[in-house]
């Protein structure tokens, strides 16, 4: 009898835990959507001016050795919005955590053949993920006001960090990826969310924070 009742209890458990795991997704990808839209803008000439951008790092290329076509639509999404004035600098928030991989040095570099001023780059290279660097920005960088650089999925998440905090910032939609290939990103972005509500209940601090870096 007792084996039985065990039995019923992993049947039940296998089925349940999926469930609540798919749930959970689903419900956090809709809060996100419907809160974040209309702080989420796709046109230089409607977004508000603000001092600073925030542009979200990623790698200039894949493992396969391919160009990654999210690096340069974000830093062409930087480069227009300063060219029409929207934003006045450009903090460069992104990983390098290991020796040969420096994504605030790849982006700054893109933007200067594209003719931004080194004078308005800062770089962030503690912004190991998008809650990092959000984080960041305000006690790091010291900005209230901001807008926000990437893709759309990834703004969504991003700015409802930075709402969440209270803090006052929009986004600017850079051009996306076709659906295929994108497909595992997209995947991995329906976990993060998750794991973004669990760090915003439990007040999670950056791996780093350090000193105060001041934006002319």
């Amino acid at each position: 009898m007792r084996f039985r009742a065990v039995k019923k209890i992993l049947f039940w458990v296998i089925l349940i835990v999926p469930v609540l795991a798919l749930l959970s997704i689903l419900v956090a990808n809709r809060v996100i959507e419907v809160d974040t839209s209309s702080f989420l803008y796709d046109s230089t000439y409607s977004i508000p001016h603000n001092k600073t951008g925030l542009l979200l790092g990623t790698s200039k290329y894949l493992v396969s050795g391919q160009k990654n076509a999210y690096f340069f639509y974000r830093t062409n999404a930087a480069v227009v919005l300063y060219q029409t004035e929207k934003i006045d600098n450009i903090v460069i928030s992104g990983d390098n955590s290991v020796e040969h991989y420096n994504e605030p040095q790849s982006m700054r570099e893109e933007l200067l053949k594209h003719g931004v001023p080194d004078s308005v780059i800062y770089l962030d290279y503690a912004g190991f993920r998008t809650y990092d660097s959000v984080i960041r920005m305000n006690k790091i960088f010291g900005q209230t006001n901001f807008t926000i650089i990437s893709q759309k999925f990834h703004n969504q998440r991003a700015m409802y960090i930075a709402r969440y905090l209270g803090l006052d910032a929009i986004a600017y939609n850079a051009e996306d990826v076709s659906k295929i290939y994108g497909v595992k990103t997209r995947v991995r972005e329906h976990f993060a969310r998750v794991k973004m509500f669990l760090d915003l209940w439990t007040n999670k601090q950056p791996k780093f924070l350090g000193k105060q870096i001041k934006i002319k």
